[in-house]
C-alpha cells in the first residue's frame, strides 16, 4: 500500500531540477515510482547499472532520446562523476533531473561539481503524522519510529537492528570514513543517549574514550549521511543571554531506541518525554525542510540563567513541548521569559491535553490539532 507523500517531485522539478537526499529507506524510490512513473531511471544500487556508469558516465547523454525531459538518478553520491554529465545536459539538452542519495558526504569530499544554481535541494523525511493520517499511532511512532519499512513490519525492532547494521556497513565503512568501525559503533550509542541534549563533546569523547576532535568528526559523518541533526540556538534575546551550544537530534525515535537498547517506553516517563520531544523535532524539522513556509527555520531557545524553550519556529513561533496532560502554568516559565522580549508571535504548549485552551495569553493546544493547522494551512 502506498502512503502519498507532502513532498511532491513533480511540482519541484516544474522549474529546476532537484536533489532529494534523505537516509536510507524513507522512501524516496517509492515515491519516485508513483510521483514519475515514466521517467527514465538509473538506480546505482543495481550492480550492473553501477558498473556501466562508472565506466562510462557518458553513456547516460548517449542513451538520451527526445521523450526524456525528466531523468531520474538514484544513490547520485555512489558515482559522483556524473554530476558532470549532469551539468552537460542541463545546460545543453534542458533535461530535468531528479537525483536522489542517502549521503551527501562524498559529494562534498570529492569535490564535485554539485550543480550550483542549476538544481535545488530537498530532504525527504520518514513519515509524519499527517501522511500516515488513521494509521498514525503516538506509542509505536515513539517506539519504533516512522521509517515506512519499520513503522509497517510485522517485526520492527529486528527491522531497526539491520537498518542500524546496513547504515554502518554501506555508510561507514564501505566509503572508509572512520578507522575503526567498533569505536564508531560505541559513539553511535553514547550519542543517542545524548539525543536532544546540548553537545558536550569532551564528555562524549570521555565516554567513548577517543578524541573531542575525533568526537566532533564523527558528529559531522552523522550529518552528512542524514542520520542526526543540529539544532542551532536562538540567539536574539537581549535581556536574557543566550548560550549559543547547539542540539543534536537524531532523525529517528526508533534509530535512537535501538541504539540505546530500549524495547519500550511507558507514558510519564522522562524517556517517554524525551522520545516525544524528538517527534516534534522530527514534525517541525520535516516541515522546514519540505520548504512550505517562507524563511522556514527551526531553533532552540536557552538563557545563561536556565530558562529555555524547546523550539522557535521560524523565528515566529515559540513552542514547549510537555508530554502529558493538564498542563499548568509551572510548565510555561521558559515562555514566559522569552515573551519578554517581545521577539515571537505566538507562543505555545504542544502536549497531551485533549482540549485547547489558554493560560496567560499562553495556547496550550493538543500536539494533533497544532501540527494538523501547521501542514494545513502550509
Amino acid at each position: 500500500m502506498y502512503i502519498p507523500r507532502a513532498l511532491n517531485p513533480l511540482k519541484i522539478l516544474e522549474k529546476k531540477s532537484c536533489f532529494l537526499l534523505g537516509p536510507r529507506q524513507t522512501g524516496k524510490s517509492t515515491l519516485i515510482r508513483n510521483s514519475l512513473p515514466k521517467a527514465k531511471t538509473y538506480n546505482l544500487l543495481d550492480s550492473n547499472t553501477y558498473i556501466s556508469l562508472q565506466k562510462n558516465p557518458a553513456l547516460i547523454r548517449q542513451e538520451l532520446t527526445k521523450d526524456d525531459t525528466i531523468v531520474v538518478i538514484d544513490e547520485i553520491q555512489r558515482i559522483p562523476d556524473l554530476l558532470n554529465e549532469v551539468h552537460l545536459m542541463i545546460e545543453e539538452h534542458q533535461i530535468t533531473f531528479l537525483l536522489t542519495g542517502s549521503s551527501a558526504r562524498r559529494l562534498k569530499t570529492k569535490g564535485v561539481n554539485l550543480l550550483a544554481g542549476r538544481a535545488r535541494s530537498r530532504h525527504l523525511h520518514p513519515f509524519i503524522q499527517s501522511e500516515l493520517k488513521e494509521q498514525f499511532e503516538l506509542q509505536k511512532a515513539l517506539e519504533v519510529g516512522l521509517l515506512p519499512s519499520v513503522y509497517f513490519s510485522d517485526n520492527p525492532r529486528e527491522d531497526l537492528r539491520d537498518y542500524v547494521n546496513t547504515y554502518l556497513e554501506f555508510e561507514i565503512a564501505a566509503e572508509a570514513v572512520v578507522r575503526n568501525l567498533g569505536v564508531f559503533s560505541r559513539f553511535l550509542e553514547v550519542a543517542a543517549l545524548s539525543n536532544g541534549q546540548m553537545l558536550n563533546y569532551s564528555q562524549i569523547a570521555s565516554d567513548t574514550e577517543v578524541t573531542a576532535p575525533t568526537i566532533r568528526e564523527y558528529f559531522q559523518i552523522l550529518e552528512d549521511t542524514l542520520i542526526g541533526q543540529r539544532l542551532e540556538p536562538f540567539k536574539r534575546t537581549k535581556k536574557r543571554k543566550a548560550i549559543v551550544t547547539p542540539k543534536f537530534y537524531f532523525f529517528d525515535t526508533g534509530v535512537v531506541h535501538h541504539l540505546v537498547g530500549r524495547q519500550s517506553l511507558a507514558p510519564k516517563t522522562k524517556e517517554f518525554g524525551d522520545a516525544f520531544e524528538t517527534y516534534i523535532f522530527h514534525e517541525l524539522q520535516t516541515y522546514c525542510d519540505y520548504n512550505f513556509g517562507p524563511n522556514s527555520s527551526l531553533h532552540y531557545w536557552r538563557s545563561t540563567s536556565d530558562f529555555e524553550v524547546d523550539f522557535i519556529l521560524s523565528e515566529k513561533i515559540a513552542i514547549e513541548v510537555k508530554a502529558k496532560e493538564n498542563v499548568s502554568d509551572r510548565d510555561l516559565k521558559g515562555l514566559k521569559a522569552l515573551r519578554e522580549e517581545g521577539l515571537c508571535e505566538r507562543y505555545v504548549v504542544m502536549s497531551l491535553d485533549k482540549v485547547p485552551r489558554i493560560i496567560d495569553g499562553i495556547e496550550i493546544l493538543p500536539y494533533t490539532k497544532f501540527l494538523d493547522e501547521l501542514w494545513t494551512h502550509h
